[in-house]
């Protein structure tokens, strides 16, 4: 039957308008799996606003952090794995000694690439660097002191999530079962290095020079791999464009872009199938170059709906070219071959071999492919069947909304004390008057939101453990933390009342506190309301339809909350932070709303009426016995069960606390805070 279909198929491709229309259905699935221009914008400009913010906010004593990858690029495909980068802002790699320059506060590498392959380096250390792991990772040859990718790779591979695998120059790992991360450390250089110098020649027509020159001023990094047959493979670092690719992708339009989904999805469900000898030998990084390369080569005139067939094919065909010949092009050092060591000998016969028996079976070979074909098969058998293209027509507006409350809710910026939170300030207050895209100024707001929390909190510690004693100063600050808190919930959404609750009961005004929840729990219970990714479209549009912005938020949006495990919010889960930071440390603790809200009520109604207290533990106990994803997400089991155990113990209900913290510990430890919940089970065992 599928030879069959690939028959009839094939005939109907053969026809101008057939593939054009073809071509033009396929656009309309791809746009429906991969997402609209409009959507894969929302997920860049959210991360670039935050990416700015961090990098101008962190002292030069910080890590920067940089989400990268496909999931930077814009794709949410099923499977997709999150990659991050993280460098020392305090590092600088110069490419040659005329850029040397004697500064206390910058630690100074040497790119060598006299004895390397193209696209690798030797990184020499120049200055003392003060991260133990940098000093660790040194080696001398020919009495220079050189820092080891190999050793480096290994010292940092699990410091960001424990327990991870090394993968090429990464750690990684799978958080609960579903999100497989790349986390790469890496040395920064603000310089672009001489072996890619063709490729700014190459630059005439694509990308645009305004795109060419963002590329070269950001630089390049330093990721710790080396070359496998180079004279120091152990000692080597790759040059990393990163940076400069995702800036690429970013200058594609929006066929282009889905044609490397296509690429992308071909090579999972149909090249990747055909032998186990040869599905590792292929992957995404090769059909990204194979888009960069077929635009810089003008093959295809016009990239456009009607011709997405046409793109891919002619992507496909140079690809299969690549393998043929053993060589992929890296697209900034075309010297470097990306096939060396994999695509060679037997291997590369046998991957040719099938590639060429898919490229025979021409454009019908991706009726292999069981997520692409029904957007194929449904013109074949309908060739009258109308297709609009037009992206405005594809999403409603509260698809939209739902992306943009997705991608900007991750949001936080991070400064290690009070005294980055001026720069911090000032940093988001000229970005504000810059201009910015709606969901760029949308990120702001809610970084905006987080920052004024996290303030407001730690104003109160500072004065309650500093200036007792002295009342004038504690009624300034506490009025200053409330005026935040407030701005934050105006700024914010539903949730970040919570963040008010909060701040009352840590100062006892239980009643106020008991107010706050209230409201909290009217706006919660509304039919519109959007959380996890759900909401009633219907009423959503009924309600809030045409509403601004700041309205939809403030009426209809909730998340979960993320408490900085650097500041103690509430004394009750003092213990939980502190274990999340000692053991990893990782910043946020992150609490479903829904959760957060009964525990606030529980322990408020504690000190004002019992009766209610009981209550709230009532409905918190059965939310995280009974609920099936819809308003506790699986990831936040651990800190959902670990809160209904504290209020447990709280009551004295010791044989229900211990079995709530055995649960906690039975979950995916998404919090880091087992510590936490290994010594609050010790303290019960040796009290009773």
């Amino acid at each position: 039957m599928a030879n069959e279909m690939e028959a009839v198929a094939f005939e109907h491709l053969k026809t101008g308008n057939g593939l054009q229309h073809m071509s033009a259905s396929l656009f309309v699935g791809m746009c429906q799996m991969v997402g609209t221009s409009k959507q894969v914008a929302i997920r860049r400009e959210t991360a670039d606003i935050e990416d700015m913010l961090d990098r101008q906010i962190k002292p030069n004593d910080d890590v920067i952090e940089m989400l990268s990858g496909s999931y930077r690029e814009g794709f949410r495909l099923k499977g997709s794995d999150m990659d991050y980068m993280f460098w020392p802002k305090d590092h600088q790699v110069i490419l040659d000694m005329s850029k040397y320059c004697n500064t206390a506060n910058t630690t100074l590498i040497l790119s060598d690439t006299s004895e390397s392959p193209p696209g690798f380096a030797l990184l020499e250390l120049l200055t003392r660097s003060r991260y133990i792991d940098v000093q660790l990772a040194c080696v001398t040859i020919n009495d220079r002191v050189y820092i080891s990718s190999s050793i480096y790779r290994q010292l940092t591979c699990s410091s960001i999530y424990p327990n991870s695998t090394v993968h090429g120059p990464c750690g990684s790992g799978c958080i609960a079962e579903t999100i497989e991360y790349d986390t790469a450390w890496s040395f920064v250089s603000e310089c672009w290095p001489p072996s890619a110098s063709s490729w700014i020649d190459r630059c005439h027509s694509w990308p645009s020079p305004e795109v060419v020159d963002d590329i070269i001023r950001n630089g390049i990094h330093f990721v710790a791999i080396g070359h496998p047959l180079g004279p120091h493979k152990n000692e080597e670092w790759r040059i990393s464009f990163s940076q400069a690719e995702y800036k690429v992708v970013n200058s594609l339009n929006h066929c282009q872009f889905l044609t490397y989904g296509l690429l992308k999805l071909f090579l999972k469900e149909v090249m990747n199938q055909q032998s186990e000898d040869t599905n590792k030998l292929l992957c995404s990084y090769h059909m990204k170059t194979t888009v960069f390369w077929a635009i810089q080569q003008n093959t295809l005139p016009h990239w456009c709906p009607q011709n997405l067939l046409a793109g891919f094919w002619v992507c496909f065909k140079l690809l299969l070219k690549w393998v043929y010949e053993g060589f992929c092009p890296n697209f900034f050092i075309p010297q470097n071959n990306l096939f060396l060591t994999k695509i060679h000998g037997p291997a590369q016969n046998r991957l040719f071999l099938q590639l060429h028996e898919l490229y025979k079976k021409g454009l019908s070979c991706l009726l292999h492919s069981s997520t692409i074909r029904s957007y194929i098969i449904d013109v074949m058998y309908n060739p009258t069947l109308s297709i609009c293209t037009d992206e405005s027509t594809m999403r409603s507006q509260v698809d939209y909304d739902v992306e943009l409350v997705r991608e900007s809710s991750g949001a936080s910026i991070h400064t290690k004390n009070l005294c980055g939170l001026p720069k911090a300030i000032h940093t988001i207050e000229q970005l504000v008057y810059s201009p910015l895209t709606h969901n760029q100024a949308v990120t702001m707001r809610r970084l905006t939101a987080y920052l004024f929390q996290y303030t407001a909190f730690q104003l109160k510690n500072i004065y309650m453990y500093t200036n007792t004693g002295f009342n004038k100063q504690l009624y300034i600050g506490d009025k200053m933390s409330c005026q935040m808190l407030k701005l934050a919930a105006k700024f914010g959404c539903v949730s970040d009342i919570l963040y008010i609750a909060m701040y009352y009961y840590k100062t006892f005004r239980y009643r106020e506190a008991l107010s706050v929840l209230e409201m909290t729990k009217v706006k919660l219970a509304q039919p519109y309301l959007m959380y996890m990714g759900r909401v009633d479209r219907e009423r959503y549009t009924e309600a809030l339809g045409g509403h601004s912005w700041s309205t939809k938020m403030r009426q209809a949006v909730a998340k979960d909350l993320t408490l900085d495990n650097s500041i103690c919010y509430i004394s009750d889960l003092f213990l939980e932070q502190q274990s999340a930071l000692h053991d990893t440390t990782e910043p946020i603790l992150f609490i479903p709303v829904f959760v957060m809200l009964h525990f606030l009520e529980f322990l408020c109604y504690r000190h004002v009426d019992t009766t209610l207290s009981q209550a709230a533990l009532d409905e918190l106990q059965v939310l995280v016995h009974h609920d099936q994803g819809q308003f506790v997400g699986d990831i936040y089991r651990d800190i959902s069960w670990e809160i209904l155990g504290i209020c447990q113990q709280i009551t004295g209900n010791l044989q229900a606390a211990l079995y709530s913290y055995k649960q906690s510990l039975a979950q995916y430890p998404f919090n880091n805070i087992q510590t936490a919940t290994h010594r609050r089970i010790q303290d019960i065992v040796s009290h009773h």
